[in-house]
């Protein structure tokens, strides 16, 4: 099979239209070439995050490369404010600037141009780290995100190979010099990878991770199933029934729980979510990421945690947290947390039959200091409240 061949299985469905996230490396260079010899309509994009000086001018090389071969090419520019972890923090500025400019073009696909060799260094840094399956196994050849199908339809093709295959066609590459700085994670884990004993290869690690991806899945699949008989929601909160459950099981339905709940995009640490439970089985209340957690007539409530909700305030008709509001027009009323301060005003909130501490944290109408309104809480005065997105994934 040739290398073409092997793009195109791997990005099975063709889509009408193809994004190529760009960056000028070898790989998306590569990435372009491929697209472009398999006849297919194609829109190309590079971020410049501003963090080499090499950077723009690898994002003009990549716009005449682009022009030479016909295809249109956006060049989208992204400033660090300085906070939080920067390689995460330029990675979902990527993904976010990479979306919204897909949506402008109408491309429903973005390719990724990662290979096999990201796959086994993704590996070695994972394990370093201690990880379980869900880190170890092979990130995912295809997914939908924010409306979005994305690929990696090299993923099962090494990097040395695309390289061969562009000198071959005389286009030139930018190289990245973080990918030889020994301060960064992935660059140890080339050099590490080139100093395996015989017979750890990266394609071995690679199908090693292939393996996992595949344990994954089932596990993901029993996950789906368990939701279905031991987790429901009740406005807003997620209950979890743990009887009969593998604590694998309970765990990941916990995560989940957590992940709709909480919306941080990424799991949070397996030490604390391990400690949570622990707090959980012995009846004592836990917080992770933002969720708070009790156990309440022999189940696990999940609700939001009001510390993490107590300074989001916003207009009417916005999206406050989870849930949009509507109600009476009215002047002068802004969306926020109901809170203790709330709740007092609330004096039939027991009659609702949601915990004190999932009413700190739901939305209420406010005027000033002023509460007019909590629709969770007792006190609609004609407002409803309506989570948004409606619960129903949450258990697929």
């Amino acid at each position: 099979m040739t290398l073409r061949q092997r793009f195109l299985q791997g990005l099975e469905p063709a889509p009408p239209v193809l994004g190529l996230a760009v960056s000028g490396g070898g790989d998306s260079v590569a990435l372009l070439a491929l697209a472009v010899e398999a006849g297919l309509t194609c829109r190309a994009v590079t971020v410049d995050h501003g963090l080499r000086p090499e950077a723009a001018a690898e994002a003009r090389d990549v716009a005449a490369l682009c022009a030479r071969l016909g295809v249109p090419h956006r060049t989208l520019r992204w400033s660090w404010d300085g906070r939080g972890n920067l390689p995460d923090a330029a990675r979902r500025a990527r993904r976010a600037l990479i979306a919204s400019w897909a949506r402008d073009e109408g491309v429903g696909t973005v390719a990724l141009g990662h290979t096999r060799d990201d796959v086994a260094e993704t590996f070695l840094m994972r394990l370093a780290r201690g990880a379980g399956l869900d880190g170890l196994a092979a990130m995912s050849a295809r997914w939908d995100e924010g409306g979005l199908t994305w690929c990696r339809p090299l993923i099962g093709i090494g990097r040395q190979e695309l390289r061969d295959a562009l000198a071959e066609r005389g286009l030139t590459w930018a190289e990245d010099p973080t990918n030889d700085d020994p301060a960064y994670d992935r660059a140890r884990a080339r050099a590490a990878l080139a100093a395996l004993p015989l017979g750890l290869t990266t394609e071995r690690l690679a199908d090693v991770a292939g393996h996992l991806a595949a344990a994954r899945r089932a596990l993901d699949a029993a996950t789906a199933t368990a939701a279905r008989h031991h987790l429901q929601v009740d406005r807003g909160d997620v209950l979890i029934d743990p009887q009969g459950l593998e604590p694998e099981l309970l765990r990941r339905l916990v995560l989940r729980g957590i992940a709709w709940i909480g919306g941080a995009g990424y799991p949070p640490r397996a030490a604390a979510v391990a400690r949570a439970l622990e707090a959980l089985t012995v009846g004592r209340p836990a917080s992770v990421q933002g969720c708070g957690m009790v156990a309440q007539n022999g189940r696990f409530r999940l609700y939001r945690d009001w510390s993490a909700v107590r300074g989001l305030r916003v207009p009417v008709g916005a999206r406050w947290d989870r849930w949009r509001l509507t109600g009476p027009a009215q002047d002068g009323v802004t969306i926020a947390a109901l809170g203790p301060e709330g709740l007092l005003c609330c004096p039939e909130w027991r009659a609702e039959g949601l915990p004190r501490r999932s009413l700190m944290a739901s939305p209420a109408v406010w005027e000033g200091a002023n509460l007019v309104a909590a629709p969770l809480a007792g006190r609609a005065e004609g407002w409803s409240a309506a989570l948004d997105p409606p619960p129903g994934r949450i258990s697929h």
